[in-house]
């Protein structure tokens, strides 16, 4: 089964409202084994529409359609399936009844213009929406079948999960799982998956933000554990972390395995790090307290970074992190302290260029230790910062993460350690 989403209107064109219906569309549509082939955007013109409608059954076997189903003069869906069957729009008595009612029990008049909705394509079978006034409405079409359902997510929801669904899923139920992975490069954990890849019926999409790479795998229920258990086995320790879970609650919960503390000092990042530690519920357990120490004399004044060494580098240096790492340790009492210093952009600082940052991480082991500088980041325009900034909190995080680990300072994958080789 082929389908194609069409879902219309014009503030989804113009971005006034986000095409959330699609994508739940999709990812429902693939849990039952529907493979979706194409997602398009219309706006509310009845040719342009009925155009996208006979061009989707040109394709797939299925088109399903959002919006266009309620009273106003704009919502033109009806008008498109019918024009597109070559039928009559009629009214149907059972939905003018239902819609009478429904305006008795809620003590509001109904006006004529609502009873647009009791108007179907002759021949279309009505979709009972139990959650709303617009019915959904399936029509055979001369190259398939359209499904059109209301835009409003929740009755959009309904009618998909009791009608639909039921209707075009697959023979396969397909299972999803997501493996979380940080300060690897996307093509790095792509090559490292391709046995993953090749396994039969298993599906991998990756899925990259500023300093992660979420990895999906689709598979059949029956080989999915399988299929999962063999890309943990390649990606070894760059796996944070799975389904639902962000960098910053897995570090809490480490934290608390081991009885531990942290503080931060932040330059560039400016207090994120330390949002990021307090996102979890009880986070005041592992999480102290910060310095933001923006201003490089404040990095000598409050964290005691040697005066000398600020003097002599600038505030982005390997030994500032270093010393604001221990300085805030000390200065808060924790088990480990985490220090970011850097040039977030747009110019560069110290004689650094943008994108160079050092994270010190003080604990209980000896000397504070700093990372490798470069995060990788191409490009220098401003919107380049929030990216800089955004990649420093990620690494910061992992490098606390591998540390209560007991693991090194790079990312875990045999192909990982070997792009940083080269």
């Amino acid at each position: 089964m082929r389908v194609e989403l069409l879902t219309i209107g014009d503030e989804l064109l113009i971005g006034d409202t986000v095409n959330g219906n699609a994508a739940w569309l999709g990812r429902r549509l693939a849990d039952h084994g529907v493979d979706v082939t194409r997602s398009v955007v219309v706006g509310d013109e009845l040719d342009v529409i009925v155009e996208a409608v006979e061009a989707a059954l040109g394709r797939a076997d299925a088109v399903i359609t959002t919006g266009g189903l309620g009273p106003t003069y704009d919502d033109l869906t009806r008008d498109a399936l019918a024009k597109a069957a070559g039928a009559a729009l009629v009214r149907d008595p059972a939905l003018e009844k239902r819609l009478r009612e429904r305006a008795d029990r809620s003590g509001r008049e109904l006006k004529p213009m609502a009873l647009r909705m009791a108007e179907v394509p002759e021949g279309a079978r009505v979709l009972d929406n139990s959650a709303g006034s617009a019915p959904g409405l399936r029509v055979e079409l001369p190259g398939g079948v359209a499904y059109a359902l209301p835009g409003v997510p929740y009755e959009m929801r309904a009618i998909m999960e009791e009608v639909v669904l039921p209707e075009l899923a697959g023979p396969l139920r397909l299972v999803r799982r997501t493996l979380r992975t940080a300060c690897v490069w996307e093509s790095v954990i792509a090559t490292a998956l391709a046995p993953v890849e090749a396994m039969d019926g298993v599906r991998l999409a990756y899925l990259p933000d500023p300093g992660t790479v979420s990895v999906r795998i689709t598979a059949p229920e029956g080989r999915v554990d399988e299929a999962e258990a063999k890309a943990r086995e390649l990606l070894g320790d760059a796996v944070y972390g799975a389904g639902d879970d962000d960098l910053a609650t897995v570090v809490h919960r480490l934290l608390i395995d081991r009885d531990a503390t942290v503080a931060t000092a932040e330059s560039l990042t400016g207090g994120l790090i330390g949002a990021e530690l307090t996102r979890a519920p009880g986070s005041s357990v592992t999480y102290a307290g910060g310095v933001v120490t923006y201003a490089t004399e404040q990095k000598h004044r409050l964290l005691g970074v040697p005066a000398e060494l600020l003097e002599e580098h600038g505030a982005v240096h390997p030994d500032v992190a270093a010393a604001m790492a221990a300085g805030v340790r000390g200065l808060l009492g924790t088990t480990y302290g985490i220090a970011v210093t850097g040039v977030a952009g747009p110019e560069p600082q110290d004689g650094e260029p943008v994108g160079t940052v050092y994270i010190g991480l003080a604990g209980p082991d000896g000397e504070p230790i700093v990372t490798d500088p470069q995060l990788a980041v191409n490009g220098t325009g401003p919107e380049m910062r929030g990216v800089i900034r955004q990649m420093t909190v990620v690494h910061a995080l992992e490098q606390l993460r591998r540390a209560l680990l007991g693991l090194d300072g790079q990312p875990g994958t045999q192909h990982a350690q070997e792009d940083r080789e080269e």
